[in-house]
């Protein structure tokens, strides 16, 4: 009888051998209890740290000293944001005007967003457990904004709050594009050492504003 020698080594390593019966198919594991709505938040800023992400919560009056500070920090000049009315009631763009950063539409041309320091857009989905965040891309909401400038900024509501990803993947399943961030872009693909920024944005900034 022909073998495959790499069947051979996945055998071993599971310590089977060939014809032998199936085993019984694991436990499906039961969908997670989240915490309270505190502790969930807490939960998610602790997880998106670990992740060298920076993340915090703050209250909608806090949102322009905190740009100030973000602006300065990171030497933002140049922004590009989504267009949702979630943003336009916060004012995140007349914030960043004020502060004097340009900023330019979501939809430009890839090259002009690839050149802004700041792209700004809502989380539409929160993982706590994982400090994940799900966004769903539209023509007012496109991908290249969390994706091409240096830094990243999501908004997060609470109520973008999820238990886990069957939650997220059932609300998403009409939806063309789903993306799932978890901490700032990153690769071991040389010499295995994590570098940050290579693939997408080095900064990861997340503030979930309630109040």
């Amino acid at each position: 009888m022909t073998t495959n020698p790499i069947l051979d080594n996945i055998r071993r390593s599971l310590g089977r051998t060939a014809g032998a019966p199936l085993a019984n198919r694991p436990p499906i594991v039961a969908a997670r209890t989240p915490g309270s709505q505190a502790a969930e938040i807490a939960l998610l800023i602790e997880e998106i740290g670990k992740l060298s992400g920076t993340a915090r919560q703050m209250t909608r009056a806090e949102i322009p000293a905190a740009l100030q500070a973000l602006v300065a920090e990171q030497d933002v000049h140049r922004a590009a944001l989504w267009r949702t009315a979630g943003l336009e009631s916060l004012g995140i763009a007349a914030a960043l005007q004020a502060l004097g950063v340009e900023v330019v539409p979501p939809n430009a041309d890839k090259h002009l967003l690839a050149s802004c320091d700041l792209g700004v857009t809502e989380a539409d989905f929160a993982l706590p457990e994982t400090g994940t965040l799900g966004l769903l891309s539209t023509p007012e909401k496109p991908r290249a904004v969390s994706l091409l400038p240096r830094v990243h900024l999501a908004l997060v509501s609470p109520a973008a709050l999820r238990a886990d990803l069957l939650q997220v993947f059932a609300e998403a399943r009409q939806h063309d594009y789903l993306i799932l961030i978890t901490g700032p872009s990153r690769t071991a693909d040389i010499e295995l050492t994590v570098t940050l920024g290579v693939h997408g944005p080095k900064a990861l900034y997340a503030w979930v504003v309630s109040g």
